[in-house]
C-alpha cells in the first residue's frame, strides 16, 4: 500500500490536527511501544505528526514512496525506528532532502547495538542523526525534531526553552533531596 498524497493520514484525520510537520516511522508494529514515547513528545510540544509502518526489506516500495513525497506532503523531519539490521533509516534518507532522526530499537539478544552499528555506519553524502537506544532515543528524537522546527517558529523555541528550565529546576531540586539525606541532625 502506498502512501497518499491527497489525503491525511488516518491519525491525522482522526484528531483533526494541522498539517504534520513529522513523520514517525517504525519498521514494524512491534516497534510502538518505543515510537510511541517519540509521538507523546512531539504531542507534549504541540507538533503535528503522523504515523507510519513500513520496511526496508518487507516493503522496500512503500518506503521508497513515503520517503520520496515526505517533503512535498508536508513534512520537515522524519524519525525513524527500527531493529534489528535498521536499514530503514538509511533508505528513508536516501530517498528525501529533509532531516532523517534515527531511534534503534532493541529487537534481538544483542541489546540493540546491532541496530545501532548498522543506524550509525552510513556512506558519506547520506547523513542520519542517531540517537540512542530504545525509548531514551525516542525521547530525544522527537525534542531534536522540535529543535529544527523550532529554528523557524518562535513559540516552538519558547516551548523549548521552558521544558530545558524545568529539566534544570528538576535537577536542583533533586540535589537538595540528596544532600538532605546527609545532613547532621
Amino acid at each position: 500500500m502506498k502512501p497518499t498524497r491527497q489525503r491525511k493520514p488516518a491519525r491525522e484525520q482522526k484528531l483533526g490536527r494541522s498539517q504534520p510537520l513529522v513523520g514517525v516511522v517504525m519498521g514494524s508494529d512491534t516497534d510502538l511501544p518505543v515510537m510511541s514515547e517519540a509521538v507523546k513528545t512531539l504531542q507534549e510540544f504541540g507538533i503535528p505528526f503522523e504515523v507510519e509502518v513500513t520496511s526496508a526489506h518487507r516493503s522496500p516500495q512503500r518506503t521508497h514512496e513515503y520517503a520520496h513525497t515526505a517533503a512535498e506532503r508536508g513534512l520537515k523531519v522524519i524519525i525513524v525506528g527500527a531493529g534489528g539490521a535498521s536499514h530503514l533509516a538509511g533508505v528513508v534518507a536516501a530517498e528525501t532532502i529533509l532531516p532523517v532522526i534515527a531511534v534503534p530499537v532493541v529487537t534481538t539478544p544483542l541489546g540493540g547495538l546491532d541496530a545501532l552499528y548498522s543506524t550509525v555506519q552510513m556512506p558519506g553524502g547520506i547523513p542520519v542523526g542517531v540517537m540512542a537506544v530504545d525509548k531514551p532515543g525516542a525521547r530525544n528524537a522527537a525534542i531534536y525534531a522540535a529543535e529544527i522546527l523550532a529554528t523557524a517558529d518562535g513559540a516552538l523555541a519558547e516551548r523549548l526553552r521552558r521544558h530545558k528550565e524545568e529539566l534544570a529546576r528538576s535537577v536542583e531540586e533533586k540535589s537538595a533531596r540528596v544532600k538532605q539525606q546527609f545532613e547532621s541532625p
